[in-house]
Parts: structure tokens; C-alpha cells; sequence
């Protein structure tokens, strides 16, 4: 069992920047694949981002690229998403997931991904 936590989103005007964690604990968080995904109202769940175990292998979706940075530090067991110059189509609940397969290419896809958080809220306004 993988437990996550996310934090950090909230109200953010357009331009603005958030940083979303994501707290692993319940198995060695350096073998667990770590992605980004996000739900706005009516939408499917969507990818954002993912990262490999190492933190080695990053890819984003076009829709984030050049302004969302995903990393990880593996000796503190969380995950981050760097959110920069926001814009109102980014308000969304995102949440982290996590893939305990042993699989060296993170992948985007996601039924693929085993454990997900609560979720959290990111509001971007005009």
C-alpha cells in the first residue's frame, strides 16, 4: 500500500505560480514512479506530468510544457509540481499518483498508475 498526500494548491491569479507536493509514505519511495494528473469540472482526468524513480526521465503534457517543472526528492519522500505563469484553463483538481511497477520510461498513462492522492485544488482566476 502507497499512501499520498497532496498540498499546496489554492486561488492564484493569472501569471501566477503554485507548488504542489506530494507526500509518499508505505513503501520505499525511490522503486515508485511518480505522476501529475489533473480533473477540471465535466472533464475527464487528465495527464500532466510524470517522473521517473530515479528523477531522471521527466515528460509533461503539451498543454504544461515550458511552465510546469515536475521533480522529486527521493531522501524526503516527496514529489513536486512547480506550477509557473498559470492560466485559467489550468483550474483543475490535481493529484499525484503513484506506479509501483518496475518500469525504467514513466508512463502517461492512466490506468497505469496504482495508488492515487485526495487531490487538491488549483484555482486560477482571469
Amino acid at each position: 500500500q502507497v499512501q499520498l498526500v497532496e498540498s499546496g494548491g489554492g486561488l492564484v491569479q493569472a501569471g501566477g505560480s503554485l507548488r504542489l507536493s506530494c507526500a509518499a509514505s508505505g513503501r520505499t519511495f525511490s522503486s515508485i514512479t511518480m505522476g501529475w494528473f489533473r480533473q477540471a469540472p465535466g472533464k475527464e482526468r487528465e495527464f500532466v506530468a510524470t517522473i521517473s524513480r530515479s528523477g531522471g526521465i521527466t515528460y509533461y503534457a503539451d498543454s504544461v510544457k515550458g511552465r510546469f517543472t515536475i521533480s522529486r526528492d527521493n531522501a524526503k519522500n516527496v514529489a513536486y509540481l512547480q506550477m509557473n505563469s498559470l492560466k485559467p484553463e489550468d483550474t483543475a483538481v490535481y493529484y499525484c499518483a503513484a506506479d509501483i511497477t518496475s518500469r525504467i520510461v514513466p508512463t502517461t498513462t492512466r490506468r497505469e498508475y496504482d495508488y492515487w492522492g485526495q487531490g487538491t485544488q488549483v484555482t486560477v482566476s482571469s
